[in-house]
């Protein structure tokens, strides 16, 4: 019995020691590649002058709306959680669900709502310049 018992402890040690963990691959996937904002626009130049880049996380709760604003440089984010709906002044929307990358409006105003059930989190990439506001903000127009 003792024999077996060893047999099969030593059979199992060197079963073991031949096991390989096979590498992960690293996974690559190119969400977006574009020259333009999600409504079709072109975007512009880069800004002339020493860059600074930006990067934010903004969480909206089921049910809210961020007020009217425009962007004055280029950014583009990716949903982490839920879904956003990007509503242009003109009423052209644009809705970007979890995992999906968007290029936001430059220069053009208009607003993000969360029409869903659970918290957007949205991660916003800024190519700016040091002093340039990432937003600028129109209080003048009501949201309905």
């Amino acid at each position: 019995m003792k024999k077996s018992l060893i047999f099969m402890l030593i059979l199992s040690a060197l079963i073991l020691s031949g096991c390989k963990t096979v590498p992960q691959e690293v996974k690559t996937a190119e969400l977006l590649r574009t020259n333009q904002s999600w409504d079709g626009a072109l975007l512009p130049d880069y800004p002339e002058g020493e860059p600074e880049l930006v990067v934010m996380r903004y969480e909206f709760p089921a049910g809210q709306k961020l007020g009217w604003h425009h962007h004055p440089v280029m950014n583009y984010g990716i949903v982490q959680q839920g879904e956003l709906t990007i509503i242009g002044l003109d009423g052209k929307e644009k809705v970007v669900h979890e995992g999906e990358a968007v290029v936001e409006m430059v220069g053009t105003i208009h607003h993000g709502e969360n029409r869903g059930t659970k918290t957007v989190i949205l991660n916003m990439f800024y190519l700016s310049k040091e002093g340039e506001p990432l937003a600028v903000q129109h209080p003048e127009i009501p949201l309905e």
